[in-house]
């Protein structure tokens, strides 16, 4: 009886959903993470044009876009440490990813200074921890660059990643380049900040395939092993 009734439930659930596992999830906290920043930010955007935006009325969305960010990318970061063939400097990159996270967390709870004013010390950690987040990044991509080489799942990723580190190195120096007071800055930090969540976004759907696959097979193998126990 307990066994039929099992039966019943695994016919009336969707096929896609029963391909879902526990890497799958780790995959959706990776795309979650970069739409709700992007969500926020371009929000906030809208409501007013002004660079600082978490100084603004509606500046609490960036706020939790950047603090959801942190914590999704600390838990996508578990599913790159179990998909991904590990190679030399692996596990070190996955250590400044999650280094990385933290800072993006960080970013979101101390809120920057307005230009021209004297600096606090609220300030001076939100200053610290972004340029330790935006220089991270890259580093964590280098680190991981060779893995997603050699593992037949990712190194469809492996140019992209190259490009992005690449970008993510140029938009660093530019914006070292481009004090705050300067029109440009605002931009050239948006486009970094763009830069690194869409290579999230991007891995994370990459993960969540991957995810699938398994389980596919993980379908087939009970299948099999069903089929054996019925002769």
């Amino acid at each position: 009886m307990y066994k039929k009734t099992i039966a019943e439930l695994k016919v009336r659930i969707p096929a896609f959903v029963r391909l879902l596992n526990i890497h799958s999830a780790l995959a959706v906290a990776g795309m979650i993470g970069p739409l709700m920043l992007t969500i926020g930010d371009l929000t906030a955007s809208l409501s007013d044009p002004n660079y600082s935006l978490a100084l603004t009325r509606i500046g609490w969305l960036q706020t939790i876009g950047f603090l959801a960010l942190g914590l999704l990318v600390e838990v996508f970061a578990a599913g790159l440490l179990f998909n991904i063939k590990r190679v030399r400097w692996f596990y070190e990159g996955i250590a400044i990813f999650v280094l990385f996270g933290f800072a993006m967390l960080l970013i979101g709870a101390f809120r920057t200074d307005a230009v021209g004013v004297a600096r606090t010390l609220e300030g001076r950690i939100h200053g610290l921890t972004a340029s330790t987040a935006f220089t991270l990044f890259p580093v964590a991509l280098l680190c991981l660059m060779p893995s997603i080489k050699r593992d037949d799942d990712w190194k469809n990723l492996y140019r992209y990643t190259g490009i992005t580190f690449i970008l993510a190195v140029v938009f660093l120096i530019i914006t070292k380049i481009f004090q705050e007071k300067s029109g440009w800055f605002g931009l050239a930090e948006r486009l970094l900040v763009w830069n690194m969540i869409l290579w999230v976004e991007v891995s994370a759907v990459n993960l969540f395939a991957i995810s699938l696959k398994r389980g596919q097979k993980s379908a087939l193998a009970d299948k099999s092993a069903s089929i054996s126990e019925d002769f």
